[in-house]
């Protein structure tokens, strides 16, 4: 097996396990995060009726200066401000593929910054 497949495993197995642990606690809204490695791409998707509520990325951020970091909490920040405008307050974030640091963490951050209980 080359080594690209067992990377693309791993990463399956990855997300599925927190994918699992996420609908495990019965939330139906939950906080999906891409990254890329350009910018980080969050939505509040709601699981019961299957539709995405509202979505941010760090590309339609106006004001692009400071590091990734800085970038993806304030995309946080955005997506939590949308969240709340429909009335969202609780989700579950589900971090995917990714581990919980760097851009993940800040963007989880920027959305318990803004208001959202994660």
């Amino acid at each position: 097996m080359s080594l690209k497949t067992k990377n693309k495993k791993r990463k399956l197995r990855r997300k599925e396990r927190t994918s699992a642990k996420v609908r495990a606690k019965g939330g139906s809204i939950r906080v999906s995060v891409f990254r890329s490695l350009k910018q980080v791409y969050g939505q509040v998707i709601d699981d019961a009726k299957q539709t995405t509520i509202v979505a941010s990325s760090t590309a339609e951020l106006k004001d692009r200066k400071g590091d990734k970091k800085e970038l993806a909490k304030e995309a946080g920040l955005l997506l939590a401000q949308k969240a709340l405008e429909k009335g969202i307050t609780n989700v579950a974030f589900d971090r995917g593929q990714y581990r919980y640091h760097g851009r993940v963490k800040a963007f989880a951050e920027g959305l318990r910054q803004g208001g959202l209980q994660v």
